[in-house]
């Protein structure tokens, strides 16, 4: 479901859109200009004197005078209906507080799906695009707790970490919200056309880029703020010393949010980031519960009245998923761990007492039940915990009775 905003026309629309594409005006220069004027129309009746007493260069004070960016708002207003998707101005009741606050907030969001969350308590969970099974299987289990909790996870959408965050989201039945580098019609990895779609379903797409731009390189740093500033605190999972997710981090400490850290292996590259941010004084993470107690208080919250207004998720068990074959289903969880994968010929030749497609069979209820997750090459691993369904129970309803 795509939220209307409040733009008054479809005029109002191609105004804002001709104010974005403007050659050489950022947002920086953007949006204390429009707010000065009260609105892209008194922008744009403007003279190029008065917009370069403004602070204007000459040159983009005459393209702005000159009108020549209409064209082109025109066409981003055809593919905005074409995708379904809508904008969200900066002066727009639909736009986020917490992005008014930035150095240089965006002047326009560009949103597919639901953009009342964009006003819901978010946090971000971040990390490395390769990771580890402990990577994932941490990423996993506290998205889910945090979408369970209440909270609208908010990551990039690229491969690894960001995708195991948004669809643990999902699956929890919870809330996402994916900010892109790119144009929220130009999905970027292109692996992630459903995520992108589910997302759009019963999250949001958000992206400062206009319609059609392709996901370059210097673009995702650039969004990184927008994951930093919407969040009320960020989370690393795992990430190399320079990585975007220790981008991030930093960016949230300057925007002066809470920061968190998943602590890694002190003998892989990829905790590298995490166990710095910890050192430097960010939280540590072991359970989704030291992330929540946290938040601000306001946020804590919002977050217990969007959870009264929302159905208790339900919790699947060993004996509901798996019937007579209960006790195959604990033998497979009691061989498997959360951060090291076992090949599925290991796993035959340790249960000598099953046959192979019994054990295939199992594997698979156990990977619809959210308890496992298969690896490329028909590798396993569990999702969290020594008795993940047993855990997942007893975590939501923790969560629920102390949020």
């Amino acid at each position: 479901m795509t939220t209307a905003v409040s733009l008054a026309n479809a005029e109002d629309e191609v105004y804002w859109l001709a104010l974005r594409m403007v050659p050489g005006l950022g947002d920086k220069k953007a949006v204390p200009l429009v707010k000065s004027y009260r609105s892209p129309h008194a922008v744009f009746r403007a003279s190029a004197s008065e917009l370069m007493a403004a602070g204007l260069s000459g040159a983009t004070a005459h393209s702005i005078a000159s009108g020549c960016t209409f064209d082109d708002a025109a066409e981003q207003s055809r593919l905005l209906r074409k995708s379904g998707a809508v904008l969200v101005p900066c002066l727009g009741s639909a736009y986020p507080e917490s992005l008014q606050s930035l150095y240089d907030p965006p002047l326009l969001l560009f949103c597919l799906g639901d953009t009342a969350l964009l006003r819901s308590v978010m946090v971000g969970v971040v990390g490395t695009r390769r990771p580890s099974p402990y990577g994932t299987a941490a990423a996993d289990r506290l998205s889910a707790d945090l979408a369970l909790a209440g909270a609208t996870v908010v990551s990039g959408m690229a491969r690894g970490i960001d995708t195991a965050a948004h669809w643990a989201a999902l699956k929890a039945g919870g809330t996402t919200a994916a900010v892109f580098g790119s144009g929220v019609d130009h999905i970027y990895p292109a692996e992630n056309r459903r995520l992108a779609a589910e997302i759009a379903t019963r999250g949001v797409l958000i992206s400062e880029f206009p319609m059609g731009t392709p996901g370059h390189p210097q673009n995702f740093p650039i969004r990184n703020r927008i994951i930093s500033g919407l969040s009320a605190g960020v989370v690393v999972v795992e990430g190399a010393q320079y990585s975007g997710s220790a981008i991030t981090a930093r960016l949230a400490m300057e925007q002066g949010k809470e920061v968190f850290a998943v602590p890694g292996n002190i003998t892989s590259k990829l905790s590298f980031a995490p166990n710095l941010l910890i050192k430097q004084g960010a939280h540590l993470v072991q359970a989704a519960t030291d992330i929540l107690d946290q938040l601000p208080l306001d946020c804590r919250e919002a977050l217990a009245a969007r959870r009264s207004s929302q159905p208790a998720a339900s919790v699947c068990s060993i004996e509901s998923a798996m019937g007579p074959n209960a006790g195959l289903g604990r033998d497979l969880l009691a061989l498997l761990r959360a951060d090291e994968a076992v090949h599925i010929d290991g796993l035959i030749g340790k249960l000598d007492n099953w046959t192979s497609s019994e054990v295939i069979a199992a594997l698979f209820d156990l990977e619809l039940c959210g308890a496992i997750r298969q690896l490329p090459g028909k590798n396993f691993v569990k999702v969290w915990g020594e008795s993940t369904l047993a855990t997942s129970a007893n975590t939501s309803t923790q969560i629920h009775k102390a949020y």
